[in-house]
């Protein structure tokens, strides 16, 4: 309950459903994220979000450097097959770029 809600007698001792979902989380509901390590190729991100239909957004993540900082990382969000597939792609890339090994 917000402080701009219409308030009644007795609503003080109204628990709050935690199963109730907000907008926001049922909107996410049924999508993945793949956090992309800084140094993914802008346009090897661009040709994956529009092969995948993927959404890109940011997302705050803790980044263990010297210190623990949060950072704002590039995310591509979309349901679980397109995820894994861009995955399975991008790494497919960049080991052929630069030779990776499994």
């Amino acid at each position: 309950m917000n402080d701009n809600d219409k308030k009644n007698i007795g609503d003080e001792f109204v628990e709050e459903d935690e199963t109730v979902k907000s907008e926001d989380e049922q909107a996410l509901e049924g999508l993945f994220d793949l956090v992309l390590p800084p140094g993914v190729p802008q346009k090897m991100i661009m040709e994956v979000q529009e092969k995948f239909n993927l959404e890109l957004v940011t997302r705050k993540c803790a980044v263990k450097t010297v210190d623990v900082e949060t950072d704002n990382l590039l995310v591509l969000r979309g349901e679980l097959d397109s995820v894994n597939n861009a995955h399975d792609y991008i790494y497919e890339k960049l080991s052929a770029k630069y030779k990776y090994k499994r």
